[in-house]
């Protein structure tokens, strides 16, 4: 947090409107600030307790103010109460509060006509209080930056569609959840456990069964059980091109972590 931010929150008071507490929330959200302050601002503007919240962001069919009409409308209609709208560059992100038919797949579907039709919208799990505000709103942020690194993306893109490349632009959820989910269970609890192993030296052979085989001196076939297996415990295939991408840059990060 910068000073003025610090400045504006420690002077803040109950006259100010709530579309200037809205911008400066969703200011401190992009920069990660969630101490008590940036609470005391939620709850200023109705966001109360632990409640559930997930974001969804885009390139604005026309202006960001037709586009922020576009998705406050969308939510009040399925009876949702809350949402903040900021922008970040080009982008538009909305953050919503998860409440009646309001969820995340229902909101998204009201609020695609925001969007322009051939750019890329992300929406995001749902996660809950401040904390998960900002890794809602971080973590859409940093997916459509990385989108145009994918040759067909899906609309809307998913959390784990873009791990690599967020990773690659800093995204420090991005490399957490490749090191906690990915490397950290292909090291699984048992030291004995060949997965690891087998993975590291499937990709780093160019994915031939038959060079792994030699050089580990097991039978082909074990190595394609050992892969099936870690497929079945990471979520990602090593046999797949896209999923050994995100498994070598997961192997990467965990690799550099752990030193």
């Amino acid at each position: 947090m910068n000073s003025d931010q610090a400045d504006i929150l420690d002077l803040l008071a109950g006259h100010t409107d709530d579309s200037t507490i809205e911008r400066l929330a969703f200011e401190c959200l992009m920069t990660s600030l969630t101490d008590d302050r940036v609470a005391s601002l939620m709850n200023v503007l109705g966001w109360r307790g632990d409640f559930d919240c997930f974001a969804i962001g885009g390139t604005p069919e026309t202006s960001p103010a037709s586009a922020s009409l576009v998705a406050r409308k969308a939510v009040r209609d399925l009876g949702g109460e809350h949402v903040i709208v900021g922008t970040y560059g080009s982008f538009l992100l909305a953050l919503v509060c998860q409440s009646g038919a309001a969820t995340a797949e229902v909101t998204c579907t009201s609020i695609m006509p925001a969007f322009k039709d051939d750019e890329s919208v992300y929406l995001s799990p749902v996660r809950s209080g401040v904390a998960g505000a900002s890794h809602v709103l971080r973590e859409t942020l940093f997916s459509l930056q990385a989108a145009p690194a994918l040759a067909s993306p899906s609309r809307p893109l998913r959390a784990d569609e873009l791990l690599p490349e967020r990773a690659l632009l800093g995204d420090d959820y991005a490399r957490e959840e490749l090191y906690q989910n990915v490397y950290q269970v292909l090291h699984g609890e048992n030291p004995d456990d060949p997965t690891f192993v087998t993975v590291s030296t499937f990709l780093r052979n160019g994915s031939s069964l038959e060079n792994t085989a030699k050089e580990l001196n097991v039978h082909p076939n074990t190595v394609r059980y050992r892969l099936k297996r870690a497929a079945e415990t990471t979520g990602w295939d090593a046999t797949d091109p896209r999923d050994a991408y995100v498994l070598t840059t997961a192997l990467a990060i965990g690799r550099m972590r752990d030193r």
